[in-house]
């Protein structure tokens, strides 16, 4: 059998992506120099699997009482739409008092919205000024797609067939500026790092490339990809809707030079507020063909003869921001960075290895990767009809989610052990009952 051998190199990816835990077999063999820099670092190096966790470390029913709708559901559809959390609810409350008793106060409303920048920029460890808000991860991939210069040796951009469908089509409308866009495949629900090697050369712009994979989870080595990307000359976007707040995010060692997000999802906000993070080192150089007035040095000069962009990372927001989102936004995020994203990654990373566990104990399959280090939180379940076993479970109290073959169960912070084992005892009903009706399980 190979052996596997773990270098420095290993120990300083999964530092720079924040990793605290390797998780290794007896045919992998630990060089002296990697056990010197995972002391170094903090990096526990573990045979086997590591210890199941009974439970998190924070008060996980005191913040189960901050989501009211735990009362009477088990929510494990964070993967689309988090719940509503009373922080969020009280945040939003606040805009809509503002504006009922004062009128208008655009002076509090655009700190607001300023301040929930900063919420996303100590997220991702990066600098306010670096940060943009926005409506949608689509307007972040139109603003990145239109602000490069395609007219160099460099016209070609990467993505992946595991990117969300918005972030593809983007790339595929803005190919009128004139570049090649080629897809790296996925296989058998993963990429691998070799067809990154493959697929970005000596013309590749910019390599654009979601953290997880929507569909079933897979978690990409993010660090791994920006050394490929970088050492070929490549730019790297990743979009982090899929895990951001699960998984911890350092845009400066993971060296990253745009990042993306929405709040709707682990973020735990409203749908319409995204947020965007560009290095600094690229932002002068950078001219988005979509702007707007709030695009501009000064917006409130109201000049319509003289054009000059922002020099931070407003330069990519365009029109009037939206307000209300971004008091949501910025309660969701306080809620992340004060649980730590550390401590949700520790839990999530417990309740996948015990949902896998289950489901293969109940004999259904999951395209999911059975390597916890590959995964995020989403856990895909095949199933016949997944819209209508979302609709069944949805009565059994269950919210869930459907893509495509499968039915996703995508736990928060906040969901536990007897959770998951009651969201799955249901969908084995639902499943019994279409058996029953005559459905197609194959």
């Amino acid at each position: 059998m190979k052996r596997n051998f773990i270098t420095t190199e290993t120990i300083e990816k999964l530092y720079a992506r924040g990793t605290k835990q390797l998780l290794i077999s007896d045919n992998d063999v630990v060089l002296d120099l990697a056990r010197d820099a995972a002391e170094r670092h903090g990096v526990e190096i573990v045979y086997g699997s590591p210890a199941t966790t009974s439970a998190p470390s924070y008060d996980i029913q005191a913040w189960r009482k901050q989501f009211p709708v735990l009362a009477n559901k088990i929510h494990l559809a964070n993967c689309s739409q988090s719940p509503q959390s009373l922080r969020v609810h009280d945040a939003i409350g606040q805009y809509l008092e503002s504006w009922n008793e004062k009128g208008m106060v655009w002076e509090d409303w655009l700190e607001a919205a300023d301040d929930s920048k900063a919420e996303f920029a100590r997220l991702i460890h990066a600098e306010p000024s670096e940060t943009a808000m926005l409506t949608s991860v689509s307007q972040v991939t139109s603003a990145i797609a239109g602000s490069l210069d395609y007219s160099g040796k460099r016209n070609k951009v990467v993505a992946t067939e595991a990117d969300f469908p918005t972030v593809v089509h983007v790339w595929r409308a803005f190919q009128r500026l004139g570049f090649d866009l080629e897809l790296v495949p996925v296989v058998d629900g993963m990429i691998d790092l070799e067809a990154y090697e493959e697929t970005i050369d000596d013309r590749t712009l910019i390599t654009s490339i979601p953290q997880v994979y929507y569909q079933n989870g897979f978690k990409q080595d993010i660090a791994a990809i920006c050394e490929i990307a970088h050492r070929k000359g490549s730019l790297l976007y990743v979009d982090a809707y899929q895990c951001l707040g699960t998984e911890p995010v350092d845009v400066k060692a993971m060296d990253i030079d745009f990042l993306s997000t929405g709040n709707l999802k682990y973020l735990l906000g409203l749908p319409g507020s995204a947020y965007l993070y560009v290095k600094k080192e690229l932002i002068p150089h950078l001219e988005p063909i979509a702007t707007g007035w709030f695009g501009q040095e000064n917006p409130f000069a109201f000049d319509v003869h003289n054009f000059r962009y922002a020099s931070d990372g407003r330069r990519f927001e365009t029109g009037t921001p939206s307000i209300i989102t971004a008091y949501a936004a910025k309660a969701g995020m306080e809620i992340i960075n004060e649980v730590g994203v550390e401590a949700i990654k520790g839990w999530l990373d417990e309740l996948s290895k015990y949902t896998i566990q289950e489901v293969e104990k109940r004999g259904l399959e999951t395209i999911s990767p059975k390597d916890i280090r590959m995964k995020g939180p989403t856990t895909a379940i095949r199933v016949p009809d997944p819209h209508e076993v979302e609709a069944c479970l949805k009565k059994r109290g269950v919210v869930a989610s459907a893509r495509g073959p499968i039915i996703r169960f995508a736990p928060h912070f906040f969901v536990t052990h007897e959770d998951i084992d009651r969201a799955l005892d249901a969908l084995e009903d639902v499943l019994r009952e279409m058996r029953e009706k005559g459905g197609d399980l194959s």
